[in-house]
Order: C-alpha cells, then structure tokens, then sequence
C-alpha cells in the first residue's frame, strides 16, 4: 500500500487505513508493531466483517471493534512486523 492511505479509524491501539479506492487495508496493531495488509478477497471480508462488529455493538470504541477484528476474526494471521 502506498504513502497516500487515508486514515479511516485510529484508536489508541489499533489504526486502520485505506488505499486509494478502499480496495485495500493495512491494520494496524500499535502494541504489537505489527501490521496486516488486506487485499483482494481478505480486504473484501474485512469490509464485510467490520460492518457486522459495528451493527452488532454499535457503542464499541475503535479500538474495541478492531481489537475483535485482529483477535477472533484472525487478522493477526496475516500481520507481518512492521517496516520502520
């Protein structure tokens, strides 16, 4: 993902951002300095599966929704160590 992703959520924990199109994700685990980067099929799930955590606990904060994401949605999977 390029230079230009736009920051669509930040929390103290977890950040997510979005590459030109929103056809692409990279999430982010601050704590962890880990970083998942979700295309294709993995960022259309993400997509579907963020807007279920979001309906489901409509009063959860960023961090809360995104922290559910990486854990039991298995984003954590797919994160890589975070180039400095």
């Amino acid at each position: 993902m390029s230079d230009a992703a736009e920051t669509l959520l930040s929390g103290a924990e977890y950040e997510l951002l979005a590459g030109p199109g929103t056809g692409a994700y990279r999430l982010r685990c601050k704590p962890e300095q880990r970083v998942a980067l979700l295309e294709g099929e993995d960022a259309a799930r993400f997509r579907a599966d963020l807007q279920t955590v979001q309906q489901q606990f409509p009063g959860c904060t960023t961090d809360q929704a995104l922290a559910q994401l990486w854990d039991q949605g298995g984003y954590s999977w797919l994160a890589a160590e975070e180039e400095e």
